[in-house]
């Protein structure tokens, strides 16, 4: 062979397995978003709302009996973890300053809220052998007070803030988490199910799985990839099952609520110019929202096929006698299939991806299991946050995904916001929330069967480990004040004008 039709060859074979080397690639245009489709307006029962989370605003982190959660025992011990050394001990005052947040909701003219429950407030010992009657009687309040108003309450059971308690054991490596989860549940549930009848048992397992039990980013900062991430997803979806059979058989035929999951996902894309890009896309979402959403959604009760041989096979190389990934039995594969009136589902962003030869990541973990690698596009606009791009095409091109690999099961969107540093004009968060939201209606136009849209945040809250260095809210909190003042953004402007209109009305006026 000539050393040219060599070169020549070699160029082309580059290209037919997307050769990139850069971490950067062509992808769908940044923030904008073309109608599609005969309606130009979201459906009459389509639900508006938005959502935040009680370890991020309620504070009174030790108040009326409250128990420590692992955010505040991690962030008491660990400030050095949290960006500006901060936590969420008084954050903004919701459990002294809800009517504060029912001014804005009200402002907003939402459909709903949604608004997770503090399981250590409740249950200081994460048990039922201590009822915390004040925390009973704050949450109550909260769900009355939205009633009264109009304002469905959206309520989700866990949404990161594990009692500390639970970590004695090993937290959700442990299965014994599943039994104290159903006693949890079953607490909710009998005290508050008579008017809520929208319930999220987990936000976001993928999340707090991985960054908790795999690489120690967050708490309760276990370093176990591949395994002690894995045992937690496991523990949480059987955890999952176990709730849901359990508010059918006793509750859902009195109260008539529905009860699903909240799941994290990006959507991904990857070159159309050489063979084999569908089914790379098909991996990264398995590897991603196909892990949590196929045992409960899909048809078999069980992990995607391909994640359960990738895993067996390399378990089998690094010399193990067993998978680190155990495939549901029989008996959990019919408690898990179906258990889920809905999906709730947390987008904000996408990424191309690829296969990456070697695998990359530490042996083991999710990384090198998956093979993957991951892109993003240098015309893409980002976030104050370095992960967050803005690409409403990514949102409506997973919700046609959910469309054709679940049965077009009915879709809640969960979560879905901006960051920035807290300004008021915030034209950015403006036109992301004005691009989604047209994602969403070109997706129900599409006829995918998406039923509810909540905006990540109320307000702005403590932001994990990046403490109040991110702002997510269509309202600013001005920390500084006494009083904790909620003012609302352009975006709070913008969004209550898409409420009360049905409509995508344009930024322009907003901008």
């Amino acid at each position: 062979m000539q050393p040219e039709m060599g070169q020549q060859l070699a160029l082309v074979l580059c290209l037919l397995i997307a050769c990139v080397d850069s971490q950067y690639i062509s992808g769908p245009e940044s923030c904008q978003l073309q109608h599609k489709g005969n309606n130009t307006k979201f459906p009459k029962e389509f639900a508006f709302g938005v959502a935040t989370a009680a370890y991020q605003i309620e504070g009174a982190w030790n108040a009326d009996g409250k128990g420590p959660s692992i955010w505040d025992t991690y962030t008491h011990i660990h400030p050095d973890r949290i960006a500006d050394h901060s936590n969420g001990d008084n954050a903004a005052e919701s459990y002294y300053r809800f009517a504060q947040d029912l001014v804005a909701l009200k402002e907003l003219k939402v459909d709903f809220y949604r608004f997770s429950i503090s399981w250590s407030r409740v249950l200081p010992r994460a048990d039922t052998t201590v009822q915390n009657q004040k925390a009973i009687a704050y949450y109550n309040m909260v769900i009355n007070k939205l009633l009264e108003n109009n304002i469905e309450p959206m309520v989700t059971m866990y949404h990161y803030d594990m009692p500390d308690e639970l970590t004695k054991f090993g937290g959700f490596t442990n299965e014994i988490m599943i039994k104290y989860f159903r006693y949890y549940a079953d607490f909710l549930f009998k005290t508050f199910g008579d008017r809520v009848k929208k319930w999220i048992t987990f936000n976001e397992p993928f999340d707090y799985c991985m960054q908790g039990y795999g690489n120690a980013e967050s708490p309760p900062i276990v370093h176990a990839p591949g395994v002690a991430d894995y045992l937690c997803m496991d523990n949480t979806l059987r955890a999952h099952a176990t709730a849901y059979r359990l508010y059918k058989a006793k509750y859902a035929s009195s109260q008539g609520g529905k009860v699903g999951i909240t799941i994290s996902s990006r959507f991904y894309y990857t070159s159309t110019k050489y063979f084999g890009s569908d089914e790379v896309v098909d991996r990264a979402m398995q590897y991603a929202l196909g892990w949590l959403a196929h045992p409960i959604y899909g048809a078999s009760g069980n992990y995607p096929y391909t994640i359960i041989e990738d895993i067996l096979s390399n378990s089998v190389k690094e010399g193990l006698a067993w998978t680190r990934l155990r495939p549901f039995n029989k008996y959990w594969t019919e408690i898990l299939k179906g258990s889920g009136d809905f999906l709730g589902l947390n987008y904000y962003t996408s990424r191309f991806v690829k296969m990456s030869y070697p695998a990359e990541g530490e042996i083991p973990s999710w990384e090198h299991d998956s093979g993957l690698k991951y892109l993003i596009d240098k015309n893409w606009k980002r976030a104050k946050s370095k992960w967050l791009y803005c690409v409403p095409q990514g949102l409506e091109d997973i919700l046609k995904w959910i469309r054709d690999n679940y049965n077009n099961v009915e879709v809640y969107i969960t979560e879905n916001g901006w960051s920035d540093d807290g300004a008021l004009n915030d034209t950015d968060r403006v036109t992301y929330l004005k691009s989604h939201l047209q994602a969403v209606l070109n997706a129900i136009n599409d006829g995918c069967n998406v039923t509810h849209y909540s905006h990540w945040s109320l307000i702005d809250n403590f932001e994990w480990n990046m403490g109040f260095t991110e702002k997510f809210g269509l309202y600013y909190l001005n920390m500084t004040s006494e009083n904790k003042e909620r003012v609302a953004k352009k975006s709070a402007h913008y969004y209550r004008s898409v409420i009360e209109s049905r409509k995508i009305p344009s930024s322009d006026k907003f901008v």
